[in-house]
């Protein structure tokens, strides 16, 4: 599950640390623990990401990301829920999986390398408002 978290025509995004999206930026996110709620999975990533405290507001997408590797067999299938959120504390810093952090203005998301599907995601969230 995923984050999307905007502020003042900006959205937060995540460049991942960690293969296999390592160098991409994307929205701050990641699995579910075991027994863990939606919800509370998002709120506990932004966190160990971001240093953000989070409030869920709604379901924005729900799509699947399939990843293959050179030879065309499936490496990683991940159905993804993401959610519009606010922030409701904490201090932004990049953690965990995040090498870095940064409030990306609207009209500069073509300028990052993001991940497969993110765009139009957080189109429609700004949409939303």
């Amino acid at each position: 599950m995923g984050a999307i978290i905007l502020k003042s025509n900006r959205v937060l995004l995540v460049e991942r640390a960690r293969p296999p999206l390592k160098g991409y930026w994307s929205l701050p996110g990641g699995v579910l623990e075991t027994g863990e709620r939606l919800e509370q999975g998002v709120c506990r990533e932004v966190l160990e990401e971001t240093g953000l405290i989070v409030k869920p507001l709604q379901v924005v997408e729900i799509f699947e990301r399939i990843m293959r590797n050179p030879s065309g067999r499936v490496e990683y299938h991940y159905v993804l829920i993401d959610y519009l959120c606010r922030v409701a504390g904490g201090e932004l810093k990049a953690r965990d999986d995040a090498s870095r952090t940064e409030w990306v203005p609207r009209s500069g998301l073509s300028r990052y390398k993001i991940t497969e599907g993110t765009l139009p995601v957080i189109e429609k969230a700004f949409r939303r408002g």
